[in-house]
């Protein structure tokens, strides 16, 4: 854990959350700021700092974070009418915290493109 870091603090429930999964490598929880019906942010509890600083150590913690994307859609019941993954990396990507998240956005139709 960054002890610096808001994900990692998040994750760690040192900072409240509405929770949606957890486990020992992945935190999923609603955004306190949603840009769709429902909007839940999927973290790895290890820090990562973006898509960018993503290392081959690294694959099979991302594969399952994706993994745990499509359940959480099912468990949300938004996999059947669509959802929106994203990624956000670097400051003219519009990541503001810098721990890798995934945006899992859905609840409406979605245009494209997103901004």
């Amino acid at each position: 854990m960054a002890s610096h870091c808001l994900f990692c603090k998040i994750a760690a429930g040192e900072i409240p959350s509405t929770r949606v999964y957890s486990d020992d490598e992945l935190y999923a929880f609603r955004d306190i700021n949603p840009g769709a019906p429902q909007h839940i942010l999927l973290i790895p509890r290890k820090h990562i700092l973006s898509v960018a600083t993503l290392e081959e150590d690294d694959s099979a913690l991302m594969g399952r974070l994706m993994l745990r994307a499509r359940k959480i859609a099912e468990q949300e019941g938004i996999a059947e009418d669509g959802f929106r993954c994203v990624f956000n990396t670097g400051v003219d990507g519009g990541q503001t915290v810098h721990h890798i998240h995934l945006h899992i956005l859905a609840g409406r139709h979605l245009s494209w493109p997103p901004g």
